[in-house]
């Protein structure tokens, strides 16, 4: 039996995912969040264990992991790094050899042109994190990590998107949250594709200086 451990479990996309695994797999959940009363919902699942903790704390997530077979982090914000560190200690620990990374375009220097430009600027206080955790993931050769780098995000109810590599500039400026839990649950049921992969996505032609709406 396949279990997975959802960091930031409370995220919009995490919820997504989450509703998608109980739906279309047999996966058993822990569901790892601040505030465990925000998914009281899934407290009689029994296929849910919910996990109260800070994503700092590397004994508590140690403990989380234990039985895991994937880990996929949904957290954020500008202390990312320093999660990250805690979560590779954590798995480590607990021998945990497969993570799924929500990162975010710009963390490669990847995107071109004025888009890029712009999104350098839009999310300054962010891509420090989210570059100084490309960098500890790439180190840690013992951990196959996909990190996954969205587009700016939308809500429309669509699955609509392409791939680009580490190594090709990225395309596009969103992508819906459905397209990224698509992915990810791509991934979660298939963890031997794009393996030690940093994946960049995003909603064909959506080209532009910056998203739609801005």
């Amino acid at each position: 039996m396949t279990k997975i451990l959802i960091l930031g479990a409370n995220g919009a996309t995490a919820k997504i995912v989450t509703a998608r695994l109980l739906a279309e797999t047999d996966y058993d959940l822990a569901l790892y969040l601040r505030n465990a009363d925000r998914l009281s919902k899934y407290t009689d699942n029994p296929r849910v264990t919910l996990v109260e903790g800070d994503a700092t704390d590397i004994s508590r997530l140690s403990a989380a992991m234990v039985g895991v077979d994937i880990v996929y982090s949904n957290l954020g914000g500008t202390d990312l790094a320093t999660y990250t560190k805690a979560i590779v200690a954590a798995m480590n620990t607990a021998k945990v050899p497969r993570l799924i990374f929500y990162s975010a375009l710009g963390a490669l220097h990847e995107v071109p042109g004025k888009f890029g430009e712009w999104n350098e600027q839009a999310i300054a206080a962010y891509l420090p994190g989210f570059r100084e955790s490309a960098k500890i993931l790439t180190a840690h050769h013992e951990i196959n990590t996909t990190q996954i780098r969205p587009a700016w995000l939308t809500d429309h109810d669509e699955i609509n998107y392409e791939t680009t590599s580490s190594n090709e500039p990225f395309k596009g400026t969103e992508v819906s949250r459905q397209s990224v839990a698509d992915f990810i649950v791509r991934l979660l049921k298939d963890p031997t594709i794009y393996p030690n992969d940093s994946i960049g996505l995003n909603k064909p032609n959506t080209d532009g200086d910056k998203p739609a709406w801005m």
